[in-house]
Protein backbone atom coordinates (compact mmCIF):
# COMPACT_ATOMS: atom_id res chain seq x y z
CA UNK A 1 0.00 0.00 0.00
CA UNK A 2 1.38 3.18 -0.95
CA UNK A 3 0.47 5.01 1.15
CA UNK A 4 -1.92 3.83 3.88
CA UNK A 5 -3.01 6.77 6.33
CA UNK A 6 -4.33 9.08 3.34
CA UNK A 7 -7.68 8.30 2.60
CA UNK A 8 -10.12 11.18 1.92
CA UNK A 9 -13.64 9.55 2.02
CA UNK A 10 -15.54 6.20 3.12
CA UNK A 11 -17.59 4.93 0.80
CA UNK A 12 -20.74 2.26 1.66
CA UNK A 13 -21.49 0.62 -0.90
CA UNK A 14 -24.68 -2.14 -0.69
CA UNK A 15 -26.64 -4.32 -2.81
CA UNK A 16 -29.24 -1.78 -3.85
CA UNK A 17 -33.52 -1.95 -3.70
CA UNK A 18 -36.25 -0.64 -5.32
CA UNK A 19 -38.30 2.13 -3.93
CA UNK A 20 -41.17 2.15 -5.66
CA UNK A 21 -42.99 -0.41 -7.97
CA UNK A 22 -41.72 1.92 -11.23
CA UNK A 23 -37.95 0.67 -10.04
CA UNK A 24 -38.87 -3.04 -9.31
CA UNK A 25 -38.76 -4.84 -12.79
CA UNK A 26 -35.66 -2.61 -13.57
CA UNK A 27 -33.79 -3.94 -10.14
CA UNK A 28 -34.62 -6.97 -10.69
CA UNK A 29 -33.11 -7.12 -14.58
CA UNK A 30 -30.27 -5.38 -12.83
CA UNK A 31 -29.39 -8.09 -10.44
CA UNK A 32 -30.37 -11.01 -13.01
CA UNK A 33 -28.75 -10.21 -15.44
CA UNK A 34 -26.51 -12.39 -16.87
CA UNK A 35 -27.64 -14.90 -14.21
CA UNK A 36 -29.16 -18.52 -14.96
CA UNK A 37 -32.43 -17.61 -13.26
CA UNK A 38 -35.70 -18.74 -14.63
CA UNK A 39 -37.89 -15.53 -15.48
CA UNK A 40 -40.77 -17.41 -13.43
CA UNK A 41 -38.39 -16.76 -10.25
CA UNK A 42 -38.01 -12.97 -11.52
CA UNK A 43 -41.90 -12.49 -11.75
CA UNK A 44 -42.59 -14.39 -8.26
CA UNK A 45 -39.70 -12.08 -6.46
CA UNK A 46 -41.29 -8.91 -8.31
CA UNK A 47 -44.71 -10.50 -6.27
CA UNK A 48 -42.48 -10.19 -3.20
CA UNK A 49 -41.98 -6.45 -3.91
CA UNK A 50 -46.01 -5.26 -4.64
CA UNK A 51 -46.71 -6.52 -1.01
CA UNK A 52 -44.46 -3.66 0.24
CA UNK A 53 -45.31 -1.34 -2.52
CA UNK A 54 -42.09 -1.71 -4.29
CA UNK A 55 -40.05 -0.40 -1.73
CA UNK A 56 -37.28 -2.52 -0.22
CA UNK A 57 -36.34 -1.38 3.56
CA UNK A 58 -31.88 -1.81 2.30
CA UNK A 59 -31.63 1.79 1.18
CA UNK A 60 -33.35 3.57 4.43
CA UNK A 61 -31.83 1.12 6.47
CA UNK A 62 -28.23 1.76 4.95
CA UNK A 63 -29.44 5.30 5.08
CA UNK A 64 -30.01 5.04 9.20
CA UNK A 65 -25.95 3.22 8.84
CA UNK A 66 -24.44 6.26 7.74
CA UNK A 67 -26.10 8.35 9.54
CA UNK A 68 -24.96 6.81 12.85
CA UNK A 69 -21.55 6.10 11.31
CA UNK A 70 -21.51 9.56 10.75
CA UNK A 71 -21.83 10.31 14.45
CA UNK A 72 -19.81 7.87 15.20
CA UNK A 73 -16.88 9.16 13.17
CA UNK A 74 -17.88 13.07 14.26
CA UNK A 75 -17.54 12.28 18.21
CA UNK A 76 -14.19 9.64 18.01
CA UNK A 77 -12.75 10.17 13.96
CA UNK A 78 -11.21 9.93 11.72
CA UNK A 79 -13.12 12.68 10.39
CA UNK A 80 -13.84 11.65 6.93
CA UNK A 81 -16.99 12.57 4.37
CA UNK A 82 -19.48 9.04 3.58
CA UNK A 83 -20.51 8.18 0.46
CA UNK A 84 -23.21 5.88 -0.71
CA UNK A 85 -23.34 3.58 -3.37
CA UNK A 86 -25.61 0.55 -4.74
CA UNK A 87 -24.37 -2.06 -6.89
CA UNK A 88 -27.91 -2.52 -8.06
CA UNK A 89 -30.10 0.44 -7.93
CA UNK A 90 -29.89 3.75 -7.09
CA UNK A 91 -27.58 5.40 -6.06
CA UNK A 92 -25.39 3.68 -8.49
CA UNK A 93 -21.49 3.25 -7.84
CA UNK A 94 -20.56 4.55 -10.75
CA UNK A 95 -23.08 7.84 -10.32
CA UNK A 96 -21.84 7.83 -6.31
CA UNK A 97 -17.99 7.68 -7.87
CA UNK A 98 -18.41 10.33 -10.53
CA UNK A 99 -19.67 12.84 -7.54
CA UNK A 100 -16.86 11.49 -5.38
CA UNK A 101 -14.14 12.95 -8.24
CA UNK A 102 -16.17 16.16 -8.84
CA UNK A 103 -15.74 16.68 -5.19
CA UNK A 104 -11.89 16.20 -5.12
CA UNK A 105 -11.49 12.52 -3.30
CA UNK A 106 -8.84 10.46 -4.37
CA UNK A 107 -8.14 7.86 -2.59
CA UNK A 108 -11.44 5.78 -0.61
CA UNK A 109 -11.88 2.98 1.87
CA UNK A 110 -14.78 1.03 0.95
CA UNK A 111 -17.44 -0.35 3.88
CA UNK A 112 -19.44 -3.09 1.59
CA UNK A 113 -22.47 -4.03 3.44
CA UNK A 114 -21.58 -7.72 3.36
CA UNK A 115 -19.58 -10.04 6.65
CA UNK A 116 -18.20 -12.49 4.80
CA UNK A 117 -16.06 -14.51 1.76
CA UNK A 118 -18.05 -15.31 -1.47
CA UNK A 119 -18.56 -14.60 -5.18
CA UNK A 120 -21.62 -12.56 -4.38
CA UNK A 121 -20.60 -11.39 -0.97
CA UNK A 122 -16.94 -10.02 -1.71
CA UNK A 123 -15.58 -10.50 -5.18
CA UNK A 124 -18.09 -9.33 -7.07
CA UNK A 125 -18.53 -6.10 -5.08
CA UNK A 126 -15.12 -5.68 -5.95
CA UNK A 127 -15.66 -5.88 -9.78
CA UNK A 128 -18.60 -3.55 -9.97
CA UNK A 129 -16.26 -1.13 -7.83
CA UNK A 130 -13.69 -1.67 -10.59
CA UNK A 131 -16.29 -1.49 -13.68
CA UNK A 132 -17.82 1.94 -11.76
CA UNK A 133 -13.98 3.39 -11.65
CA UNK A 134 -14.03 2.51 -15.79
CA UNK A 135 -17.23 4.03 -16.09
CA UNK A 136 -15.87 7.25 -14.69
CA UNK A 137 -12.41 7.26 -16.50
CA UNK A 138 -9.28 9.53 -15.65
CA UNK A 139 -9.46 11.14 -12.01
CA UNK A 140 -12.02 8.02 -10.84
CA UNK A 141 -11.07 7.61 -7.21
CA UNK A 142 -9.17 4.93 -5.83
CA UNK A 143 -11.32 2.95 -3.51
CA UNK A 144 -9.98 0.21 -1.42
CA UNK A 145 -12.41 -2.44 0.46
CA UNK A 146 -12.25 -2.93 4.00
CA UNK A 147 -12.22 -6.26 5.38
CA UNK A 148 -14.52 -9.16 5.85
CA UNK A 149 -15.69 -9.12 9.60
CA UNK A 150 -17.85 -12.15 9.78
CA UNK A 151 -16.07 -12.60 13.61
CA UNK A 152 -15.06 -9.36 14.53
CA UNK A 153 -16.36 -9.00 18.19
CA UNK A 154 -18.43 -6.05 17.36
CA UNK A 155 -20.44 -7.88 14.22
CA UNK A 156 -21.01 -10.81 17.16
CA UNK A 157 -21.62 -8.87 20.13
CA UNK A 158 -24.30 -7.22 18.39
CA UNK A 159 -25.84 -10.44 17.07
CA UNK A 160 -25.49 -11.76 20.51
CA UNK A 161 -27.63 -9.27 22.00
CA UNK A 162 -29.92 -9.69 19.13
CA UNK A 163 -30.16 -13.02 19.61
CA UNK A 164 -30.79 -12.85 23.40
CA UNK A 165 -33.23 -10.15 22.99
CA UNK A 166 -35.61 -12.74 20.36
CA UNK A 167 -34.73 -15.11 22.98
CA UNK A 168 -36.10 -13.04 26.05
CA UNK A 169 -39.51 -13.27 24.45
CA UNK A 170 -39.84 -16.49 24.75
CA UNK A 171 -41.51 -17.49 27.98
CA UNK A 172 -39.20 -18.15 30.33
CA UNK A 173 -40.55 -21.99 30.77
CA UNK A 174 -40.29 -22.77 27.17
CA UNK A 175 -36.75 -20.98 26.79
CA UNK A 176 -34.05 -24.14 27.83
CA UNK A 177 -36.07 -25.80 24.57
CA UNK A 178 -36.38 -23.13 22.43
CA UNK A 179 -34.21 -23.55 18.79
CA UNK A 180 -32.44 -21.09 17.51
CA UNK A 181 -32.14 -21.45 13.22
CA UNK A 182 -29.44 -19.07 11.79
CA UNK A 183 -29.98 -18.36 8.60
CA UNK A 184 -28.30 -17.13 5.61
CA UNK A 185 -28.59 -16.83 1.90
CA UNK A 186 -27.87 -19.98 -0.16
CA UNK A 187 -25.79 -19.59 -2.83
CA UNK A 188 -24.72 -22.65 -5.61
CA UNK A 189 -22.98 -25.23 -4.02
CA UNK A 190 -20.35 -25.04 -7.00
CA UNK A 191 -19.52 -21.16 -5.99
CA UNK A 192 -19.42 -22.27 -2.51
CA UNK A 193 -16.92 -24.85 -3.00
CA UNK A 194 -14.24 -22.09 -3.85
CA UNK A 195 -14.69 -19.30 -1.24
CA UNK A 196 -14.91 -19.88 2.87
CA UNK A 197 -18.55 -18.49 3.15
CA UNK A 198 -19.78 -21.61 4.58
CA UNK A 199 -17.21 -22.06 6.98
CA UNK A 200 -17.17 -18.36 8.14
CA UNK A 201 -21.23 -18.98 8.90
CA UNK A 202 -20.51 -22.03 10.74
CA UNK A 203 -18.57 -19.62 13.16
CA UNK A 204 -20.35 -16.43 13.47
CA UNK A 205 -23.16 -19.01 14.70
CA UNK A 206 -20.73 -21.19 16.88
CA UNK A 207 -19.54 -17.57 18.55
CA UNK A 208 -23.19 -16.38 18.99
CA UNK A 209 -24.48 -19.83 20.27
CA UNK A 210 -21.65 -20.32 22.43
CA UNK A 211 -21.45 -16.38 23.94
CA UNK A 212 -25.05 -17.24 24.92
CA UNK A 213 -25.31 -20.97 25.88
CA UNK A 214 -26.98 -21.97 23.66
CA UNK A 215 -27.52 -26.02 23.65
CA UNK A 216 -29.85 -26.20 19.96
CA UNK A 217 -28.63 -24.36 16.77
CA UNK A 218 -28.42 -25.03 13.67
CA UNK A 219 -27.50 -23.05 10.61
CA UNK A 220 -30.14 -23.04 7.64
CA UNK A 221 -30.26 -21.19 4.57
CA UNK A 222 -32.82 -19.05 2.70
CA UNK A 223 -33.56 -17.23 -0.23
CA UNK A 224 -32.00 -19.61 -2.74
CA UNK A 225 -32.95 -18.09 -6.40
CA UNK A 226 -31.83 -20.29 -8.76
CA UNK A 227 -32.40 -23.45 -11.57
CA UNK A 228 -33.80 -26.20 -9.06
CA UNK A 229 -31.64 -28.83 -10.82
CA UNK A 230 -28.74 -27.13 -9.54
CA UNK A 231 -27.25 -27.78 -6.21
CA UNK A 232 -27.46 -24.97 -3.36
CA UNK A 233 -26.62 -24.89 -0.18
CA UNK A 234 -29.14 -26.34 2.29
CA UNK A 235 -30.62 -26.98 4.73
CA UNK A 236 -33.70 -24.53 3.68
CA UNK A 237 -35.03 -22.55 6.60
CA UNK A 238 -38.87 -23.78 5.87
CA UNK A 239 -37.92 -26.97 5.44
CA UNK A 240 -35.88 -26.91 8.72
CA UNK A 241 -39.06 -25.25 10.43
CA UNK A 242 -41.20 -28.54 9.85
CA UNK A 243 -38.49 -30.36 10.38
CA UNK A 244 -38.43 -28.85 13.82
CA UNK A 245 -42.30 -28.89 14.22
CA UNK A 246 -42.53 -32.81 13.57
CA UNK A 247 -39.70 -33.10 15.99
CA UNK A 248 -41.20 -31.98 18.72
CA UNK A 249 -40.52 -28.26 19.46
CA UNK A 250 -42.75 -25.10 19.68
CA UNK A 251 -40.63 -22.21 20.44
CA UNK A 252 -37.68 -20.84 17.55
CA UNK A 253 -36.14 -18.09 16.84
CA UNK A 254 -34.45 -17.41 13.37
CA UNK A 255 -31.31 -15.23 13.62
CA UNK A 256 -30.04 -13.78 10.24
CA UNK A 257 -26.51 -14.28 10.86
CA UNK A 258 -25.79 -14.02 7.36
CA UNK A 259 -27.36 -10.28 6.96
CA UNK A 260 -26.15 -7.13 8.14
CA UNK A 261 -29.23 -5.23 7.82
CA UNK A 262 -33.26 -6.11 6.57
CA UNK A 263 -34.23 -6.40 3.37
CA UNK A 264 -36.13 -7.98 1.23
CA UNK A 265 -34.78 -11.40 2.05
CA UNK A 266 -35.62 -11.00 5.14
CA UNK A 267 -39.15 -8.68 5.47
CA UNK A 268 -40.61 -11.49 2.77
CA UNK A 269 -38.69 -14.80 2.99
CA UNK A 270 -38.50 -14.51 6.82
CA UNK A 271 -41.01 -11.61 8.48
CA UNK A 272 -43.84 -13.26 5.77
CA UNK A 273 -43.06 -16.58 4.54
CA UNK A 274 -41.50 -18.32 7.21
CA UNK A 275 -43.28 -16.48 9.70
CA UNK A 276 -46.81 -17.80 7.77
CA UNK A 277 -45.47 -21.02 8.08
CA UNK A 278 -44.86 -21.05 11.84
CA UNK A 279 -48.61 -20.28 12.39
CA UNK A 280 -50.04 -22.67 10.08
CA UNK A 281 -48.02 -25.30 12.27
CA UNK A 282 -48.23 -24.07 15.10
CA UNK A 283 -44.69 -23.03 15.82
CA UNK A 284 -44.37 -19.75 17.87
CA UNK A 285 -41.30 -18.03 16.19
CA UNK A 286 -39.55 -14.73 17.21
CA UNK A 287 -37.07 -13.46 14.32
CA UNK A 288 -33.77 -11.68 15.90
CA UNK A 289 -32.66 -8.41 14.61
CA UNK A 290 -30.10 -7.65 12.07
CA UNK A 291 -26.84 -5.67 13.19
CA UNK A 292 -28.65 -2.99 11.73
CA UNK A 293 -27.62 0.26 13.69
CA UNK A 294 -26.28 -1.67 16.53
CA UNK A 295 -23.71 0.71 18.14
CA UNK A 296 -21.04 -2.07 18.66
CA UNK A 297 -21.82 -2.98 14.81
CA UNK A 298 -21.09 1.01 14.05
CA UNK A 299 -17.82 1.22 16.29
CA UNK A 300 -16.64 -2.16 14.33
CA UNK A 301 -16.68 0.02 11.04
CA UNK A 302 -14.55 2.70 12.79
CA UNK A 303 -12.18 -0.10 13.96
CA UNK A 304 -11.67 -1.10 10.55
CA UNK A 305 -11.31 2.45 9.41
CA UNK A 306 -8.43 2.78 11.90
CA UNK A 307 -6.95 -0.81 10.87
CA UNK A 308 -6.06 1.72 7.52
CA UNK A 309 -5.67 4.87 8.48
CA UNK A 310 -4.04 4.09 11.87
CA UNK A 311 -0.55 1.65 11.22
CA UNK A 312 -0.45 -0.95 14.35
CA UNK A 313 -4.05 -0.75 15.32
CA UNK A 314 -5.45 -3.80 16.75
CA UNK A 315 -7.13 -6.60 14.49
CA UNK A 316 -10.04 -7.63 16.52
CA UNK A 317 -11.49 -11.06 15.90
CA UNK A 318 -12.75 -14.14 17.94
CA UNK A 319 -12.82 -17.66 17.39
CA UNK A 320 -10.39 -19.92 15.74
CA UNK A 321 -10.17 -18.57 12.08
CA UNK A 322 -8.26 -14.80 12.71
CA UNK A 323 -9.00 -11.75 11.07
CA UNK A 324 -9.23 -11.48 7.28
CA UNK A 325 -6.56 -9.77 4.94
CA UNK A 326 -7.04 -6.83 3.70
CA UNK A 327 -6.37 -8.14 0.37
CA UNK A 328 -8.01 -11.11 -1.95
CA UNK A 329 -5.85 -13.82 -2.89
CA UNK A 330 -5.93 -13.91 -6.70
CA UNK A 331 -8.78 -16.60 -7.92
CA UNK A 332 -10.32 -16.74 -4.74
CA UNK A 333 -14.09 -16.73 -4.47
CA UNK A 334 -14.33 -17.49 -7.68
CA UNK A 335 -17.85 -17.86 -9.20
CA UNK A 336 -17.76 -21.34 -10.08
Amino acid sequence: MDNPTHFDALLVVSFGGPEGMDDVMPFLENVLRGRNVPRERMLAVAKHYELFDGVSPINEQNRKLIATLELELQANGPHLPIYFGNRNWHPLLADTLEQMRADGVTNAMAFVTSAYSSYSSCRQYLEDIERARERVGAGAPRVEKLRPFFNHPGFIEANVENVQAALDQIGAACRGETRVLFTAHSIPQSMANNCDYVFQLEEASRLVAGAIGLKHWRLVFQSRSGSPTQPWLDPDVCESLRELYESGTRDVVIAPIGFVSDHMEIVYDLDTEALALCRELGLNMVRAATAGTHLKFVAMIRELILERTEPGTPRRSLGNLGPCGDTCAPGCCSMK
